[in-house]
């Protein structure tokens, strides 16, 4: 999903990205417990630049996040998810992954010139394509309900906004390998350190290769 908002409309397909981590190790069944694996990865599969964020998506991490977010580059999440998709807390035991594309900000006021209302939703707008545009102000941190992230996960039909706390919160929690897949008998690649140094309080930027920061 990532590979095709930074290459569009091809992308790369799903099948090379998992045979080739699967040929460097990375992976035994798909999975994926290492946010710096999951970076090589897309820079060699992908032909992408990676930055590997740690400390969580909170504190000066945060407005690295919504900037790059706003400059329309995708973002990589491990997270705990829930049964409809969404961000949960259960210690690491339901971890994925998902890919954010945008973010949905609530501010005082909206900047200008170059922002244009949506016809069908009222107090929404847009950036309007090909025009210079003020970027929008972050909201404070700690002020709840302003910032949502236009994330979908690989098994979901449909992007979804997600709450930028509950994004922040699953990711800081994510410590112990599932029981019931420790217990399954297959075999998986689990780092040094396990699921808590492979993923806890981790992320990746993604911007392509040609992009100047």
């Amino acid at each position: 999903m990532a590979g095709t908002l930074l290459a569009p409309p091809s992308g790369v397909p799903l099948e090379k990205l998992v045979q080739v981590a699967m040929e460097r190790g990375y992976t035994a069944q798909g999975e994926m417990f290492s946010v710096a694996d999951m970076g090589k990865l897309a820079q060699e599969a992908l032909g992408c630049q990676v930055e590997h964020l740690c400390g969580g998506l909170g504190g000066p991490n945060r407005a690295r996040v919504l900037q790059h977010l706003v400059s329309g580059h995708p973002l990589l999440i491990p997270y705990d998810e829930d049964f409809n998709h969404e961000p949960c807390q259960r210690k690491g035991h339901k971890a994925h992954w998902a890919v954010s594309a945008g973010v949905l900000l609530g501010v005082q006021a909206v900047p200008s010139p170059g922002y244009a209302e949506d016809p069908e939703l009222p107090g929404l707008f847009h950036p309007a394509p090909s025009t210079l545009h003020q970027p929008p102000s972050l909201p404070e941190d700690g002020s709840p309900g302003a910032v949502y992230l236009l994330s979908k996960q690989g098994k979901s039909w449909h992007y979804q906004l997600w709450d930028y706390d509950q994004v922040r919160d699953s990711n800081l929690q994510l410590t112990d390998f599932s029981p019931s897949r420790a217990t399954d008998g297959r075999a998986y690649v689990v780092p040094a350190g396990g699921v808590q140094a492979g993923l806890c309080g981790q992320a990746l930027l993604l911007t392509p290769q040609d992009f100047s920061r």
